[in-house]
């Protein structure tokens, strides 16, 4: 390994030289690896149960949706071509301590960036589903509170891609140790600032969708 290195990078080096060189280079990877390992090993016991940032990959939340399996084709009904419904969606138990969800449902593949279909957040921790056709009120009782799509209305604005290649839809779930200090028509952007530090658990569906 070490010599194919040396060659695919024109290492010059005299063979007597390499061989001191390696002698100290192998104690000093010994120590390296050593205190790598005991970095990596703080961080899971110091990360385990704490709350996770935004940005952080999908974790042990199932979300699902009557309406399509996972990667399926969205349903026209659901979209701009539709009847522009809310699509329904339900989950799997969030983590002890859980005491509000909040959800984002966006096109990852819009041509001019993300484009933010829904924005939903305070959702009771007891609730477990979201029925379609969610109203566009800034407070869904017994729901949640509406954020801001990019259209800049409140509640769910469906699919609508222009014409050309599917497009990815994700429903991005976060599961809260608090209740968010955020009004009705919060951006996703505000939510995603006000999630930090307060990130629970996360789940994640996708679906697509095109003309």
């Amino acid at each position: 390994m070490y010599m194919k290195r040396c060659s695919e990078y024109t290492c010059m080096r005299t063979r007597a030289h390499d061989e001191l060189a390696g002698e100290r280079d192998m104690g000093k990877h010994a120590w390296t690896v050593l205190w790598i390992l005991a970095i990596l090993a703080g961080l899971i016991a110091c990360n385990g149960g704490e709350p996770r940032t935004a940005g952080e990959s999908v974790g042990a939340l199932l979300a699902e949706s009557d309406a399509f399996p996972a990667e399926g084709t969205i349903p026209q009904r659901y979209t701009c071509d539709g009847d522009d419904t809310s699509i329904p969606l339900r989950w799997s138990e969030p983590p002890a301590g859980t005491q509000s969800l909040a959800l984002i449902f966006d096109d990852v593949d819009a041509p001019a960036g993300t484009w933010v279909h829904w924005v939903i957040f305070n959702i009771p921790a007891s609730v477990r589903s979201l029925p379609e056709g969610v109203a566009a009120d800034a407070v869904v009782d017994g729901l949640g509170t509406n954020g801001s799509n990019s259209w800049g209305n409140l509640g769910y604005g469906g699919p609508c891609p222009p014409e050309g290649a599917p497009h990815r839809y994700t429903f991005r779930l976060y599961a809260l140790d608090t209740m968010l200090d955020l009004e009705a028509g919060a951006s996703s952007a505000e939510l995603d600032g006000a999630m930090q530090g307060h990130i629970l658990d996360t789940g994640q569906l996708v679906g697509r969708y095109g003309r």
